[in-house]
């Protein structure tokens, strides 16, 4: 059954004869109130009632100063449940050029805030010496912290007909043996993935979902779910009945939004829809 939140709907718990699952905690991506501070989206997921958050790391200062963020957790109340490592195209400088000593470092901060993932994007094809040395680095430093690294789904870009990899080993995670997976529904929206299918070949090592939509377009929406195209409700309901005790990360784009109340609504939206999603009939048990 696909529940779908009224729009301005309280993002409260679930309905009636339904029941939160397992870990199943819903977090609010820092990079979901851009352009505003991560500062807001602490303030912002606290007062909608989301159970976390995870830091974007990118040039906002805050979100690069574990001290600060901790002074923003112990004010609001509100966890911080990942670290997303400065790895995108925007973030290359932030931290310094080495991507192993970005690594590291968002490992040290998620130690010292108690956040128990990281994630991280493969390296992009030009990072010759990263990526040879990527799948057996990741797994190294698994080993070596209880952070679980999750290597993220990205998508290939498309020209005239063509698909060419920005990425090394590749885009896509499934075949590449790390032992976590942050999977994005935005991105399985542009590789024109089947989330399903992805989410059932990861099997346990499905640690962490990006939740957001898309419609098939060659670009990254992040829509708000429910508004597009990809079975966002389905494998919420999947998680759900499987006992998934990971952490769905609402991770949509409120750019455009014409002012705060927008943004807020559209955050409070994907919340509902996430939390109602996410959620078994009451007296059906995960499967173990």
């Amino acid at each position: 059954m696909v529940v779908t939140p009224r729009l301005g709907a309280p993002a409260g718990p679930p309905a009636a004869g339904f029941q939160p699952v397992g870990g199943g905690l819903v977090a609010l991506s820092t990079a979901s109130t851009y352009p505003e501070s991560t500062a807001t989206a602490f303030e912002m997921a606290a007062r909608l009632g989301y159970d976390g958050v995870e830091i974007m790391v990118w040039t906002d200062p805050v979100s690069q100063d574990p001290q600060a963020l901790r002074r923003l957790r112990d004010y609001h109340g509100i966890p911080i449940l990942a670290v997303h490592a400065p790895c995108l195209l925007l973030t290359q400088r932030v931290w310094g050029t080495d991507p192993w000593a970005k690594l590291e470092r968002a490992r040290a901060v998620a130690e010292t805030l108690e956040a128990p993932t990281v994630v991280v994007h493969p390296p992009f094809r030009w990072q010759r010496d990263y990526a040879r040395e990527f799948v057996a680095g990741i797994h190294r430093m698994a080993g070596e912290t209880d952070v679980r690294f999750a290597v993220e789904n990205m998508f290939p870009l498309r020209a005239r007909g063509r698909e060419v990899s920005a990425y090394a080993p590749d885009w896509s995670p499934i075949d590449d043996g790390y032992r976590h997976v942050t999977l994005d529904l935005s991105h399985t929206s542009v590789s024109r993935s089947d989330a399903l299918l992805m989410a059932d070949e990861l099997g346990d090592r499905l640690a962490h979902i990006h939740m957001a939509d898309g419609t098939g377009l060659a670009k990254d929406e992040h829509l708000v779910p429910g508004r597009g195209t990809q079975p966002c409700a389905e494998l919420l309901e999947r998680l759900a009945a499987n006992g998934f005790d990971g952490t769905v990360v609402v991770e949509i784009n409120t750019r455009r939004a014409e002012s705060r109340d927008q943004r807020e609504a559209d955050l409070a939206e994907a919340l509902a829809f996430t939390r109602l999603n996410l959620a078994a009939p009451a007296g059906v048990v995960p499967v173990p």
